[in-house]
């Protein structure tokens, strides 16, 4: 095993929060900091323009990580085996520089006042006793309120385009009058609207609801942030979700931070990195053991690591280093693996009589009402549900294979030959869908731990994840589902189905979105906690974990938040512990 010359920080992961921590403690800072990515180096635009290629990006998933050297195993309850999932299913985990931040869709929401103090709010609002069974949301340690400078900052770093509809308390129509406070207009005005999501802007207007155009962090227009890097508007493709941006309209890491870092001399990133265990002494963190792309075993040593891979990967090295007391569902006890969340949803297919032009797009790109999101109506509170979701209609382009060959239920008797090729032209580019983003709560019942049977290419076992729905998702999805279908009428729909998205229980193989949340949680308490609210780690205090796996529950697109708890971490990091060294709470 070979030893390398000590550095200041090794910052585990490339990705959005990993070369976030990177560029503020860089430009603040003297420190050394290196950046270890276990993928390949980042494309420039030039290799994204040449890739615009459906079927390896779309439909075979060039940029996402290769399950055949590791995966996960699932299973729906603690009695159960778990099995390996072996095909890309219920997420999709980006690889290399900027890791899922380069192929995202760019959706750009904040999470609700109180999402941060949802235990308080739901205990308040309901009473214990009418909540879901083995409920264990949790409060985050801090309110909206404090994390609200920080989401200005995120937004303007990325360079969200979209509408207020709570400017300082005063509520604006044609933005989310239901969204918090926030203390600035959006950075960027909001997209021109392609025809599907301007019909379900009038529909649900026509309805009675308040529609505003979905927040999204691909640029309307050319813009300059405050870090100076300059990137052009969205030219409407119709490549982003799965795919890099081949302008740079798109916020991604590579286009956003990395640029930056590559000036400065206290920065270093090496690729092909596979990090095996974080390496501690005496309850403090002292350096990481990884493979290098030849296969050698490296130890880094350092004096500060950040942990700021996606979720699995973060609760996966935390176990496989002894770091935190693994949680065990049935006693109650432990914190590292607990509150493992993914994301609810429900889709209505819907069929109209004129084009679409669905090959246009930009993946954030679309028109969505916050009446359901937060707290339901009282009625749906009155049969069991407890908070709702945020419905919208995207237009974020449609590839000519992924969308041939939809038509209405009932069509056709089969799903191929003539009468079918027929119907399949007919309806081609007729198509669209109404979709709902949800909260998931967190239960004692769904965790993450080590699997005792299957392992990885290195022999070290893969991460574990115990999870199914509950009656609350069930009827979350039924609830929404049919303000869906009222919508899709509305529209004129022509032939509308409702689609069963999360189904009796859960599926790792059916597509559900890459938001998984969860296993290394913040709060107030290390009780309670893996991390506290900077999201320094409660026993080791020169660790620091950040991203989605620090959330106590999900509610439902996480990015922007993610964003801006990191940079409320590097504030505490550089502010605070680099001047006094040790536990900040």
């Amino acid at each position: 095993m070979a030893d390398l010359e000590h550095v200041d920080v090794v910052i585990v992961g490339g990705g959005w929060t990993g070369l976030l921590m990177a560029k503020e403690i860089t430009s603040r800072t003297s420190l050394s900091v290196l950046v270890l990515e276990r993928g390949g180096p980042v494309r420039n635009k030039a290799e994204y323009a040449a890739g615009m290629d459906e079927l390896d990006y779309e439909i075979r998933l060039r940029m996402m990580q290769n399950i055949a050297d590791e995966t996960v195993t699932h299973r729906l309850a603690g009695r159960d085996r778990a099995v390996p999932v072996r095909q890309y299913g219920s997420f999709h985990p980006g690889t290399g520089v900027g890791g899922s931040g380069e192929h995202w869709s760019a959706v750009a929401t904040r999470f609700l006042p109180e999402e941060f103090i949802l235990a308080t709010h739901l205990r308040e609002k309901y009473g214990s006793a009418k909540l879901p069974e083995n409920l264990a949301v949790q409060d985050w340690g801090f309110t909206y309120d404090e994390l609200e400078p920080n989401y200005w900052r995120a937004e303007q770093m990325m360079g969200v385009s979209g509408k207020a509809g709570n400017l300082r308390g005063t509520l604006i129509e044609g933005g989310n009058i239901h969204e918090g406070p926030r203390s600035h207009e959006f950075p960027n005005p909001p997209h021109p609207m392609t025809y599907m999501p301007s019909l379900f802007r009038n529909a649900a207007a026509d309805l009675g609801y308040h529609p505003f155009p979905i927040p999204s962090a691909t640029l309307s227009q050319a813009y300059r942030n405050p870090d100076g890097v300059l990137r052009p508007g969205c030219q409407y493709c119709g490549y982003c979700s799965h795919y890099g941006c081949m302008v740079g309209a798109k916020a991604q890491p590579s286009t956003t931070l990395l640029p930056l870092l590559t000036k400065r001399k206290n920065f270093t990133l090496r690729t092909g990195c596979s990090v095996r265990r974080l390496i501690h002494s005496n309850g403090k963190a002292v350096g990481v053991s990884y493979i290098d792309g030849s296969g050698k075993e490296i130890t880094q040593p350092a004096d500060a690591i950040v942990l700021a891979s996606w979720t699995i990967n973060n609760v996966r090295l935390l176990l496989l280093s002894k770091i935190g007391d693994p949680y065990d569902p049935v006693a109650g006890q432990g914190t590292l693996g607990k509150n493992l969340t993914h994301q609810v949803g429900q889709t209505v297919q819907l069929f109209l009589d004129k084009p679409l032009n669905n090959f246009m797009g930009s993946g954030g790109l679309g028109m969505a009402v916050g009446n359901f999101a937060g707290d339901p109506p009282d009625s749906a509170a009155s049969s069991g549900v407890f908070r709702g979701g945020t419905i919208q209609a995207n237009a974020g382009g449609q590839g000519p294979i992924s969308s041939f060959g939809r038509v209405p239920q009932g069509e056709v008797r089969s799903n191929w030959g003539s009468e079918w090729k027929k119907a399949a032209l007919n309806w081609h580019d007729k198509e669209a869908e109404i979709i709902s983003r949800d909260m998931h709560f967190a239960y004692r019942q769904n965790y993450m731990d080590l699997d005792p049977t299957y392992t990885d290419r290195y022999g070290d076992p893969l991460l574990r994840l115990t999870l199914d729905w509950t009656d609350h998702e069930r009827r979350q999805a039924e609830m929404l589902a049919k303000v869906e279908l009222s919508l899709a009428k509305a529209m004129g729909a022509k032939g509308v189905r409702s689609i069963e998205v999360i189904g009796s229980h859960y599926s790792a193989a059916a597509y559900q979105g890459t938001h998984i949340q969860g296993g290394v949680i913040m709060g107030d308490s290390p009780d309670q906690s893996v991390v506290n609210p900077w999201l320094q780690h409660w026993h080791m205090p020169n660790l620091w974990i950040v991203g989605g796996s620090c959330f106590p529950q999900n509610e439902a697109t996480p990015t922007l938040t993610i964003l801006a708890v990191t940079y409320r971490a590097a504030d505490a990091f550089v502010d605070r512990y680099l001047k006094r060294p040790g536990a900040l709470a």
